[in-house]
């Protein structure tokens, strides 16, 4: 799960026209908040196709309005309708639904953003969130991925991997977004270890400067972890005399989801 799997085009040759649509699926995928904006020639080097397969591709992709032209640049963006089948798609989320009043109730209680995330391949992927109050609010946009070892349900969802899992990541070069973010593998291997001892993490500034989270797991009926619940803000608040008080919140938090989900601990 944790690896990036390549589009198996091979797997796909013997059902006419599903070549095609792996290779428009991955035009789309290659589009994220750290290149919202390709041009042509760059974004058929990275998917790996000749230009002229990705630009008709991608006509037929602006033609639906999945992918926009930027009228300066020529570069091409996400389009529109991209942004009603990802609402639709969050919404229909049973994960999301079930999820939101225990969201809304921690975010209420700790006076800060509450976020819900996922495991999708090297990052997490925030499905929901429920903003603090505060002007000094911080908080993460929902569909936004992040990498596991610089957040704290990053480093919740990675802990409770097989191990086979932990270590492909861990062999990973993994980027330092701040002084602080740890990417050294074995001190990432302590605290996994410390996370499923504990049953929850904290990080501080490793995302962003300043920026301090704690996240626990949340369980299904399996009793594997599906996904995690965070509460995050600035050092200012979230500072040593409120930290067990937002863990204890948190940890209460996954457990009513956990339950919703079937999960009874044995």
């Amino acid at each position: 799960m944790l690896q990036t799997r390549d589009t198996d085009l091979h797997a796909t040759e013997s059902y006419p026209g599903t070549q095609a649509v792996a290779r428009a699926l991955a035009l789309l995928k290659a589009f994220s908040d750290g290149q919202p904006e390709w041009s042509l020639t760059d974004l058929a080097q990275a998917t790996g196709l000749n230009k002229t397969t990705a630009f008709r591709l991608l006509a037929a992709l602006e033609a639906e309005r999945l992918v926009m032209r930027n009228p300066v640049s020529g570069g091409y963006r996400l389009g529109v309708d991209l942004i009603a089948l990802g609402a639709t798609a969050l919404r229909s989320n049973p994960l999301r639904a079930m999820s939101r009043p225990v969201l809304e109730t921690l975010a209420e209680q700790s006076q800060e953003s509450a976020t819900l995330e996922i495991l999708v391949e090297q990052h997490v992927l925030i499905i929901d969130e429920v903003s603090s109050n505060h002007p000094m609010g911080m908080s993460q946009d929902v569909g936004s991925r992040l990498p596991l070892h610089a957040t704290a349900t990053g480093k919740v969802l990675l802990a409770y991997r097989p191990t086979a899992e932990v270590e492909a990541y861990l062999r990973l070069p993994l980027s330092g977004l701040t002084e602080r973010t740890v990417v050294d593998g074995e001190q990432l291997r302590q605290q996994l270890s410390q996370i499923r001892h504990e049953g929850y993490a904290a990080t501080d500034g490793e995302l962003e400067p300043g920026f301090v989270a704690i996240a626990a797991p949340i369980y299904d009926r399996e009793r594997e972890v599906v996904a995690a619940i965070s509460v995050g803000g600035p050092a200012l608040r979230l500072n040593g005399p409120r930290l067990p008080e937002l863990t204890a919140m948190v940890q209460m938090s996954a457990r009513l989801i956990s339950r919703q989900l079937g999960y009874w601990p044995g």
